[in-house]
């Protein structure tokens, strides 16, 4: 045990945050035209940017890696500009931030493709899931396999789209591994039964995501790569036979690149912590630098699993959308505010930028 805890300083690569807390993606579904970032979400990142750092809502990494109305993209100038009055206002703050950059893959609507294509997927196989397009939930489309030939560019995707966050003014990346999307679904043999070299054994379903992670590492440097991934997590619709063997060779992968950190979904993604047997213990032993610990997190556990080494930083989601100052409503154990369900996704400044600090609710 050490007398480390959630409000202790932490170096992360090259950088120095203020604390241990880490603001997870959360999408909101508030870009504007063009899917540049809505005109309120430098406000409402740097309201949050006393959390030792900052992951941004997940971004898409071109169209066709868009599975959800209204999400904002990096891969335009104009999406690039926009980022960046958030980069500044959070820095303003004194805060630190990284973009996770997505490519949903499968989970997505042929309203939302290109041309109204057909996602894309390892395999075309439909996911069991629903995606917010044309105002509503609804089923998502069927899905195209990829072909090999086509993998190359999805790779460069990620590579441009890390660049492109760097040129916004972004502290790093997070390359999103996890919770059934694109990436997600090579790694998991639910949905992934291609026959080449991107299917079929461990080594090869994990190859897109290593391929991704070392053309990124290649580009912006390994201390502004971290990853997310979620071993266990059925969102969206996958699942794996093996997890254990399977995300123990990917840590070690990773290791090897040597990225500034392991962001890991312990359990169901916004579920249960136990939904199946895993060590999760055995991917913070094997990578060594920053793990990231995420789901169903208080700070009690979050206490614990620090000063016990089993995490470095502790990723809070939604008690960040009621609690813009979370961080310091924990330190003082002040009561945290709920978030109204009906804003969550969608809208305007209502939901959005509107909850105030205690000091600001004292206040009134």
């Amino acid at each position: 045990m050490s007398d480390l805890n959630l409000f202790s300083s932490y170096t992360l690569g090259s950088l120095t945050l203020a604390n241990r807390a880490v603001l997870a993606p959360l999408t909101r579904n508030r870009a504007g035209a063009g899917f540049v970032p809505s005109e309120f979400a430098a406000t409402y990142y740097s309201q949050r940017a006393s959390a030792g750092l900052l992951i941004s809502e997940a971004t898409q990494i071109s169209q066709q890696g868009q599975g959800y109305q209204d999400t904002p993209g990096i891969y335009t100038q104009a999406q690039i500009d926009g980022w960046r009055t958030v980069t500044d206002a959070v820095h303003a703050k004194g805060g630190k931030i990284f973009l996770q950059l997505w490519h949903v893959g499968r989970v997505s609507h042929v309203d939302l493709q290109p041309d109204g294509q057909a996602p894309v997927a390892p395999f075309a196989l439909r996911a069991a899931t629903k995606v917010f397009v044309n105002n509503r939930f609804e089923d998502v489309s069927e899905p195209r396999a990829l072909e090999t030939a086509e993998l190359p560019g999805i790779v460069n995707d990620f590579r441009q789209a890390a660049v492109n966050a760097m040129a916004a003014g972004f502290d790093g990346v997070e390359i999103h591994g996890a919770n059934g999307y694109l990436l997600d679904q090579f790694i998991k043999d639910g949905s992934n039964q291609r026959t080449d070299a991107y299917g079929g054994s461990i080594e090869n379903r994990a190859r897109l995501l290593l391929e991704v992670t070392a053309a990124v590492v290649a580009e912006i440097g390994a201390d502004r790569t971290g990853i997310r991934l979620s071993p266990v997590s059925p969102a969206n619709g996958v699942s794996s036979s093996g997890p254990q063997a399977q995300f123990d060779y990917i840590v070690d992968q990773l290791n090897a690149l040597d990225i500034v950190y392991l962001h890991v979904v312990e359990g169901a993604t916004g579920g249960p912590r136990d939904i199946a047997a895993f060590d999760f213990e055995s991917l913070r032993q094997r990578f060594q630098n920053t793990y990231i610990a995420n789901n169903g997190y208080d700070l009690d556990l979050a206490n614990s699993r620090i000063a016990q080494d089993k995490a470095d930083l502790i990723a809070f989601g939604r008690p960040f959308i009621g609690n813009p100052d979370l961080v310091e409503r924990l330190q003082i154990g002040a009561p945290l505010a709920a978030f109204d369900p009906a804003t969550l996704y969608g809208g305007g400044a209502t939901g959005y930028i509107d909850y105030p600090t205690l000091a600001e609710s004292n206040a009134r």
